[in-house]
């Protein structure tokens, strides 16, 4: 069996990888992570709510931040502030460790306003988009990715040379999401699409970094991204209710899966961490969804999930998980 650690990060999600997720994610050995998705507009208009997602707290993992829009000047400006903490509510515990642009975003709200994976079907944008905001990563000596999707639809991939044109425009870094936007997060990823960004990559002569993103469960998964091409792998869902994937990827050799009791008590400390960040009623409620993702294929995991939807405090709460896998 191959041993040799794999480089993985906690890929991005809106909702899910706030400051106590992604420090669990490092606990477990990601070697970096990123954050949920940072308006580029709010950012210019100092919207506070905002600038709490590009918090960055102790014990973290590298920590990149990603950003979406579509203008160039409002998305290089938005770098800059988080890059030298010029913005009201900056909280670092160290400095960010890169920036990376959404291009991958399928949802409806975000791509109607030409955002996310929008980005796909206008490549010239994009590139004015990822050439201001190389110029500014480059000024302040961190490295610029950008993650993209297989394309908008089955009759549209541009996948391999749309990631070409990001990696000539400044990027350093490509993440490629294995399915269509049309596909949203069904059905399986297919690598393939990575495999012909690997080779649009090395025809350019571009030493860029190519990330596979898409259906990474094991270590066998990642390790399909890597045999056609990848450098690394993002874990995104599979990670919300497994992070011991990362120790899998890291360290195989000392790797053993969770036991109940351990899953038990993550899935408690999570919620608590969230609870701290949040406060108790939007802690509980935002917590709904990720103490599902524990759960996920136990007996009884439906019974527990109700449960769970009923409770209005973190007690409730903590209970109900301290029963998990006794139904």
């Amino acid at each position: 069996m191959n041993t040799q650690p794999i480089i993985s990060s906690l890929a991005p999600m809106a909702g899910y990888t706030d400051y106590p997720m992604r420090k669990i994610a490092a606990q477990f050995g990601a070697s970096y992570v990123v954050s949920e998705m940072i308006s580029a507009v709010a950012m210019c208009m100092n919207d506070r709510k905002t600038a709490v997602l590009a918090k960055i707290g102790e014990s973290e993992a590298p920590v990149v931040l990603q950003i979406f829009g579509h203008d160039p000047a409002m998305m290089a400006e938005a770098a800059r502030k988080l890059l030298t903490g010029d913005y009201a509510g900056c909280s670092y515990a160290a400095p960010p460790a890169g920036i990376d642009i959404n291009m991958g975003c399928p949802v409806k709200k975000i791509v109607t306003s030409g955002d996310g994976s929008a980005l796909m079907r206008t490549p010239d944008i994009a590139r004015d988009v990822t050439a201001a905001v190389a110029d500014v990563c480059a000024k302040h000596g961190v490295p610029l990715s950008v993650k993209i999707r297989a394309g908008w639809d089955s009759d549209h991939i541009n996948c391999a040379e749309f990631a070409a044109a990001m990696a000539e425009a400044g990027a350093s870094k490509i993440t490629v999401h294995c399915r269509t936007r049309e596909q949203m997060y069904m059905p399986s990823a297919d690598p393939a699409y990575a495999e012909s960004v690997a080779q649009a990559l090395k025809s350019i002569g571009k030493s860029v970094i190519l990330v596979g993103n898409g259906d990474i469960e094991s270590r066998a998964d990642a390790e399909r991204y890597l045999a056609i091409g990848c450098r690394e792998v993002a874990v995104g869902r599979a990670a919300l209710g497994n992070p011991w994937i990362f120790r899998e990827l890291s360290d195989p050799e000392h790797f053993t899966p969770p036991t109940l009791d351990e899953i038990r008590a993550l899935s408690i400390s999570l919620v608590e961490a969230v609870v701290r960040e949040h406060g108790e009623t939007v802690g509980v409620r935002e917590s709904r969804s990720r103490a599902a993702y524990f759960i996920k294929g136990m007996r009884g995991a439906a019974g527990v999930r109700d449960r769970l939807n009923h409770a209005e405090t973190l007690s409730e709460f903590v209970k109900i998980l301290e029963t998990i896998g006794e139904e």
